[in-house]
């Protein structure tokens, strides 16, 4: 449905309120399919030990598997928001677990690296079409609660991330790579809950109208604006070329420096994302309570001394730390999201692709670059290069406020 006669600035925020109450049982509905669709996302560098073994691929090439997913994952989402933003798509969110289904269960069966490559293209292209379209969603339904229901939406997300590894070390470490093709049922169930979820979604899309007609009240510049959008990507930045040391290569760091076997790096890899599901979930309504620009500032710089330290611990102390690092970081995304969708109102689908594209390119530039350094460095160097990222987080210092003016 095309939106273009809608007069920008006209809708008062008391209408705003009676036209979008708080509805729980779509961002609980929207949160369990970013789940699903992150549990099945997880399950690629879950098994990065297996396809390395059993192929005989470098650690290069595992990254380059990273790239094509977290690339195709990227891409298209700024696009996919900017163009739904203005002609909205509810048929996009079934579609893409489309395409989900279909490169999970063809990594069930492929048996050479480009063929893995294009497998890992299609997981990454059924990402990209759900996460600006589900993100506008939560928002819709949050009745101004945009924090809580962004990291809502988010926590869903970290937990499916936390559960897969687990899944894949339960399901396909002990039987191989052929039982990969079990996790195409979390896909098609997904299915069912996105067709619900799109159905409500088409009934709504005049609240749809009405958040598009939303005016900016932060009184600030478009010169303001586009730089607070440039920090907020190089904190971005920060965080997923650092998080990407984690998703793609703790499990190979744990077995080479503490000689601990797959299953039991998974379990490690597992309390890393399961701290940052929890960070997520938090952080979101405490950004709602004591302004999201203090959030970003403790989240990305306050983590700092943590990562600094890890790379000299011995195993005890790097599980602590993981968990704590994974808790602090992942708090500020939420708040990301929603302080720009507030820089630039009326664009919630083009900020949410953005900012979840810029999650998934950095983190697949980050694990292909992580990769070549691991391959002549060693796996610890990484470590000890990535641990100074998240110092970056001084840049918060640059941000402005957003209250309205």
């Amino acid at each position: 449905m095309a939106i273009s006669n809608v007069q920008t600035g006209t809708t008062s925020a008391p209408a705003t309120s009676q036209s979008s109450p708080l509805v729980m049982r779509i961002i609980g509905a929207v949160a369990l399919a970013h789940l699903i669709n992150d549990l099945i996302q997880s399950v690629l560098p879950s098994i990065y030990p297996m396809l390395k073994a059993n192929y005989g691929l470098t650690f290069t090439q595992v990254g380059l598997i990273t790239l094509t997913f977290q690339l195709t994952a990227s891409l298209l989402q700024p696009w996919v928001g900017y163009h739904t933003d203005r002609h909205p798509k509810p048929w996009l969110l079934p579609a893409g677990t489309v395409c989900t289904l279909i490169g999970i269960l063809m990594m069930s069966v492929v048996d050479t690296f480009p063929l893995i490559l294009l497998a890992a293209g299609l997981i990454g292209i059924g990402s990209s079409t759900f996460h600006p379209e589900a993100s506008r969603v939560a928002r819709l339904a949050s009745g101004g609660r945009f924090g809580l229901a962004q990291s809502t939406f988010q926590v869903g997300g970290n937990a499916g991330s936390a559960f897969g590894p687990l899944l894949a070390a339960a399901i396909i470490i002990p039987f191989g790579q052929g039982h990969v093709a079990w996790f195409g049922l979390f896909a098609v169930f997904a299915l069912f809950v996105l067709y619900r979820i799109s159905r409500w979604y088409a009934n709504h899309l005049n609240l749809f109208k009405l958040k598009q007609g939303q005016a900016a009240t932060h009184g600030l510049s478009k010169r303001r604006v586009i730089s607070a959008l440039v920090v907020l990507g190089l904190l971005v930045f920060s965080k997923y070329f650092y998080m990407a040391s984690f998703t793609s290569y703790f499990t190979f760091y744990l077995i080479e420096k503490f000689d601990l076997s797959v299953a039991s790096s998974q379990l490690h890899l597992f309390l890393f994302l399961g701290a940052v599901a929890a960070g997520t979930f938090f952080g979101g309504p405490i950004g709602d309570k004591i302004g999201r620009k203090a959030v970003i500032w403790f989240s990305i710089l306050g983590v700092a001394p943590f990562t600094l330290i890890l790379p000299h611990v011995d195993l005890f102390w790097t599980s602590i730390l993981s968990v704590l690092i994974g808790f602090i970081l992942a708090s500020a995304f939420s708040a990301i999201v929603v302080y720009a969708q507030e820089l630039v109102p009326g664009n919630v689908g083009m900020i949410a692709g953005v900012f979840f594209g810029l999650m998934f390119g950095f983190g697949g530039i980050g694990a292909a670059l992580l990769g070549h350094l691991a391959d002549v460095h060693g796996i610890e160097y990484v470590y000890f290069l990535c641990s100074f990222l998240p110092l970056f987080g001084v840049l918060a210092i640059l941000l402005p406020r957003t209250k309205k003016a």
